[in-house]
């Protein structure tokens, strides 16, 4: 009987390697597509397509109904011989500056505080807070009746002349009104902003500049400042930016008035465009006021940003 012996193992091994099998996409690349292809077509039809319609139509006669022609850049020249819009620019800009500089002071001012060694500091901070959730129209057309009604009542039993009458009817004190409501509500995100970079502050710093004998200015001035640099920029250019486009304090409190003393570019683009027949002019505004608004933020954050680095 013969042995059968298997064959002797083959010693050379294939020169070519095998190409990886190409694998399906994974589900979770699926899932991502799914997520942010709907985001992106609404953020397209509901945001970027009104965009350009307006860019369109702000090189048009239309008045919000009917025909139009096109009329080129006529009304972005138009815009620079109308004492309307220089008016309503320049309340604006004084208006936001004003603003943006009271609120983040008392912002400031109030996260140093809450920062602190206090009591009831949580419910605190829940408290200061409050103004940012609630509607500002609301508030308004309470601060309205405020200054209307309240504060002119205590100022007369009071013997006090000037505000015996509603500050909102004096042309020349009614922005003051406009500016305590706009900095009531928005002191609020600011001082969340502020103690957070409050946070970040190490202790031990604070320590050693107390046994190098620096007092509390001083260790507010060179250490807290420049360490809280990044948080005062954001405040500073997300609180001009939204004091720019202020409209719903002035539609509670004067709508404009008196006359157009309290006028911003925001409310002069709503009331001109819907409901004056300006519909393609204030458009053309609106464009100009997005491009003032972007190049001072620009402008803004890189004066800022420089700031930081040579404090």
């Amino acid at each position: 009987m013969t042995a059968v012996t298997a064959p002797p193992p083959s010693t050379s091994a294939d020169p070519t390697p095998r190409r990886p099998r190409r694998r399906p996409p994974s589900t979770g690349r699926r899932a991502y597509y799914v997520m942010v292809l709907p985001a992106l077509a609404l953020f397209l039809l509901f945001h970027t397509f009104p965009v350009l319609q307006g860019v369109y139509y702000s090189l048009t006669d239309y008045a919000g109904y009917g025909r139009y022609d096109f009329v080129g850049l006529s009304n972005y020249l138009d815009l620079f011989q109308d004492s309307r819009i220089w008016e309503s620019y320049l309340f604006t800009f004084q208006f936001a500056l004003v603003a943006t500089v009271l609120t983040n002071l008392i912002a400031l001012a109030v996260a140093l505080g809450l920062n602190g060694r206090i009591r009831f500091r949580n419910t605190l901070r829940g408290v200061f807070f409050i103004p940012n959730v609630l509607a500002i129209l609301i508030v308004g057309y309470i601060f309205n009746y405020l200054f209307s009604n309240s504060l002119p009542y205590i100022a007369e039993k009071l013997g006090i002349e000037a505000l015996s009458t509603s500050i909102l009817a004096d042309p020349d004190l009614a922005w003051v009104g406009v500016v305590i409501l706009a900095v009531w509500q928005a002191v609020a995100f600011n001082v969340i902003i502020y103690l957070a970079g409050l946070q970040t502050v190490p202790e031990d710093l604070y320590e050693a500049a107390t046994l190098d004998g620096a007092g509390s200015w001083q260790r507010f001035r060179s250490v807290t400042l420049p360490l809280i640099g990044p948080f005062v920029t954001i405040n500073m250019v997300l609180a001009l930016r939204n004091f720019l486009q202020v409209f719903d304090h002035i539609a509670a409190l004067t709508k404009g008035g008196p006359g157009t003393s309290t006028t911003s570019v925001a409310y002069l683009i709503y009331n001109g465009g819907l409901n004056g027949g300006e519909y393609a002019y204030q458009t053309a505004n609106a464009v100009l006021f997005f491009i003032c608004i972007v190049v001072i933020s620009i402008f803004q954050l890189r004066i800022l940003q420089r700031r930081e680095g040579s404090v």
